[in-house]
């Protein structure tokens, strides 16, 4: 038997990277997936690969109409929601602030933060009316610690985590679970700087971004993947309201082989000791 035998999934951003990883993690473990996704393409060729329990909808998460038509989709097919992932994002607006557009505001708040809220709005009442169901958003560290990405993403993962807190004290009463995943540095294609980057480019920033890493190595879509499983079975039945970091411990500071040398030295402490009177 799989962990989620009998579940019904919608993930936003399914058609690539961590989406994807989730995707074919969920339909292993028994769950009936919805990938929702303005890739076309790369959404009906991941549905056609995994076969019936995998179905693909074009859909913008900015648009409330989308998002709502989304939900039904998924209810209209298997006749009920368990686990809503958002997780459909992108970099955002780059540069200085006094460089950003209003457009580029607004665009960036529309998919990394109002996607969020629109999913957690429709996915909600049909969750309530079956009495349980999980939420799972993809926040980032980002949303944690300042400096490790653009002023605007960061922002709106931080408000994300946030959301998370306060929708899951409102949603618990009815037995819906709400969590976010903070992931950092992923082998991505968005992490590689492009949306249709290649395998060979993606491995490339493996390479030049291992040493970086506490465990020697950057996040693969798996590791999202296995937390979001824990968020969507019944093993996180009692968990509500926080945020995963899910990072190989990059926010909690340098590997100590980059720590100053002075604080690695092993040689033995010289204790003063007062003067004799």
């Amino acid at each position: 038997m799989g962990q989620l035998d009998g579940k019904v999934a919608v993930i936003t951003g399914g058609a690539s990277g961590i989406g994807a990883g989730t995707v074919r993690r969920f339909v292993a473990e028994g769950a009936r997936v919805l990938i929702a996704d303005l890739d076309e393409g790369g959404g009906r060729a991941l549905a056609d690969e995994l076969g019936e329990n995998v179905a693909f909808l074009a859909t913008d998460v900015s648009k409330e109409e989308q998002v709502a038509a989304m939900v039904a989709e998924a209810t209209d097919l298997w006749g009920r929601l368990d686990c809503l992932f958002n997780n459909a994002g992108f970099g955002g607006a780059l540069g200085p602030i006094a460089k950003t557009t209003v457009e580029d505001y607004d665009l960036t708040m529309d998919v990394l933060l109002k996607s969020v809220f629109l999913g957690i709005k429709h996915a909600s009442p049909v969750m309530a009316e079956q009495g349980s169901g999980s939420i799972i958003s993809t926040a980032s560290v980002a949303g944690l610690r300042a400096g490790n990405a653009p002023h605007l993403y960061s922002v709106a993962k931080c408000a994300v985590i946030h959301l998370t807190r306060t929708v899951a004290l409102e949603l618990g009463e009815q037995n819906i679970r709400v969590n976010a995943i903070c992931p950092g540095f992923i082998a991505t294609p968005l992490a590689a700087g492009h949306p249709e980057a290649d395998e060979s480019r993606i491995q490339k920033m493996r390479d030049g971004s291992a040493r970086a890493q506490v465990m020697g190595r950057v996040g693969e879509a798996a590791d999202i993947a296995n937390m979001a499983l824990f968020l969507a079975s019944d093993d996180s039945a009692w968990v509500t309201g926080q945020e995963f970091v899910v990072d190989g411990g990059f926010a909690a500071g340098p590997a100590w082989s980059r720590w100053p040398e002075f604080a690695r030295s092993e040689r033995p402490i010289r204790h003063h000791r007062p003067p004799d009177r």
